[in-house]
This record gives structure tokens, sequence and C-alpha cells, in this order.
């Protein structure tokens, strides 16, 4: 998708001639599969868009273990820099899983534009608040369900997820381990069987 198209679409869509204006203040750039779009520990003062691909946030624990905490499957915002630096340092690794088409802007140009702006001011508010309810609602569902229902959330939430990402990364997203996931997947074909 491109980017122009993606900013005129729902449920955050602004007007054509603030998208177009909005849009120039974008760079785009294609990332392959394997590459980084930003590193855990790294600087990252940049805004992330993925117009076409997909992407994980990825947090390494101190022993190297990487554990997911988002999916991002174009298009789509990533998680916004407020959210995911301190400091202007990467919380998380944003790494490329399939070949992605990715529209960054300077998180400090894009608080400008939110001030020059009502229109770009409301897009972006929206955008972390529907970030900002997503992290709470996965908080949630990793305090308060079991795995078979925290599989379940995650098809709700995310219905294309399992098919897009590797599967080794969705059991870390939902607090289990691969073997629960599998075993999960397992009981669920035995009685679909029956």
């Amino acid at each position: 998708m491109d980017l122009l198209t993606f900013l005129t679409s729902v449920p955050n869509a602004l007007d054509k001639d603030t998208a177009r204006e909005f849009a120039a203040a974008w760079r785009v750039e294609l990332f392959e599969k394997g590459r980084h779009i930003a590193s855990q520990g790294e600087a990252d003062l940049l805004e992330h868009i993925i117009l076409d691909g997909r992407a994980t946030s990825q947090i390494t624990d101190p022993d190297g273990r990487a554990i997911c905490v988002g999916f991002h499957a174009g298009p789509c915002v990533v998680t916004p820099n407020v959210a995911r630096t301190r400091n202007g340092i990467s919380r998380v690794s944003l790494d490329v899983n399939a070949d992605a088409l990715v529209a960054q802007m300077d998180s400090n140009a894009l608080t400008e534009l939110m001030i020059a702006s009502e229109p770009i001011r409301e897009w972006a508010n929206g955008i972390l608040q529907q970030e900002l309810a997503l992290k709470a609602d996965r908080e949630w569902c990793l305090a308060a369900l079991g795995g078979a229902d925290r599989l379940a959330w995650f098809r709700e939430k995310f219905t294309r997820h399992e098919g897009l990402f590797g599967h080794y990364m969705i059991p870390s997203f939902l607090g289990v381990t691969s073997v629960t996931l599998s075993r999960l997947r397992g009981a669920e074909r035995g009685t679909s069987t029956n």
C-alpha cells in the first residue's frame, strides 16, 4: 500500500489535502527480511509505518532469549516512539520478517506537525490510543487467562497472524512455551476429528 492511501484509510483517515502534506514529510525505504528497523539498546528517534511486509517487536532478555512483544503486518503503524523508547533509546528490536516497505519520520518532526495541525494531532493521538489499548488488553490476557484462552484471544485480536508469523514467536508473545502451544493445537485437532 502506498503512504497516501494508508493515511486516507479508516479508522484514522485524514482528508486528502492534509494527507498529501503529511505524506511528504515521511521517507520510504525498503527493509529486506532479516534486517532491523530499530535495535534494542540503540538510538531510535523515528516513527515507523509498515506499508507492506512484516516485522516483530522483540526484547532480548539478559540470557539472550528473544521475547516477542508485538506483531506488525503491513499496512500498520509500529508502536509509537514514545511507547517504544526511553530517552531516545529503543527498548525493543524491530526485526523484519518479510521484506517490508517502511515509511519513517523523525519523532520530533511529527510532534511539530501535531502542534501545527489539528487533523494530524488527532490522527497521531488516535494511533497512540489504539496501541495503548492493545497493550493493556495483552497485559490483561497474560494475567487473567490460561493457555487455551490466550490462544483464543490471540486468534480473535490478530486474525491473520498465525499464518503470517513464525510459530516460534507466538508462544513468547502469549507467555507460554512452544510445547504448550503445540499441545493446545494438538488438543484442538483431536476434538475436531471427533
